[in-house]
């Protein structure tokens, strides 16, 4: 389990500067930046427990996961200017936070016992429901109704992650190469504009 909390709390890290960088882009509204931070953070967490009935919820019955989030906010508050720039350059934040609650999200639905498909879909929910409320939050059109590839490569993802599991790779190198293989397509994706065409 040390892998799959580590990485759980490194995308919720990713995932709270993503949310706090986005309403600082609109405004110098710190109580906002860091609401859309905790909210963006824990957005795809809560979905998945309350899909599979996993309570209490995650960041209810653990508080690391909360001063996750509160640090960081605050490392948007000191070093915004710097990761505005890191955030410009090929999605970094958002593209590390799917790739990461991905991997952990299926992760945890499989330990529940649930089949390999839901277990997927669970992985993909995790990673993209806190992008949705946070692109609403700041009058954004959420991401997963643009023509990029961004759900997609998580449900991919989460494929892998159960092939992989299947055929008994070392849990902690499966964590590696799927949420390198998300993080990698998802840059890639956005660097060469590779988009769904449209319908």
């Amino acid at each position: 389990m040390q892998i799959q909390y580590a990485l759980e709390l490194l995308g919720t890290l990713v995932f709270a500067i993503s949310g706090a960088l986005a309403v600082k882009d609109k405004s110098e509204d710190w109580f906002g930046a860091g609401f859309t931070g905790f909210v963006t953070a824990i957005g795809g967490g809560t979905l998945r427990d309350i899909m599979l009935g996993s309570y209490p919820l995650s960041w209810v019955g653990d508080m690391n996961i909360i001063y996750t989030i509160l640090f960081g906010v605050l490392l948007t508050s000191f070093f915004n200017k710097f990761l505005q720039k890191l955030r410009k350059t090929l999605s970094l934040f958002d593209s590390m936070g799917i790739a990461l609650f991905t991997v952990a999200g299926v992760e945890k639905a499989l330990s529940m016992g649930v089949r390999w498909e839901i277990a997927a879909i669970m992985g993909m929910f995790s990673a993209v429901f806190g992008g949705v409320i946070r692109d609403t939050l700041v009058n954004e059109t959420p991401v997963i109704f643009r023509k990029e590839i961004y759900a997609s490569v998580c449900l991919l993802g989460g494929m892998l992650y159960t092939l992989l599991n299947y055929f008994q790779l070392e849990r902690d190198i499966n964590f590696i190469l799927t949420a390198s293989f998300i993080m990698s397509a998802r840059l890639l994706a956005v660097k060469y504009h590779i988009n769904f065409p449209k319908i």
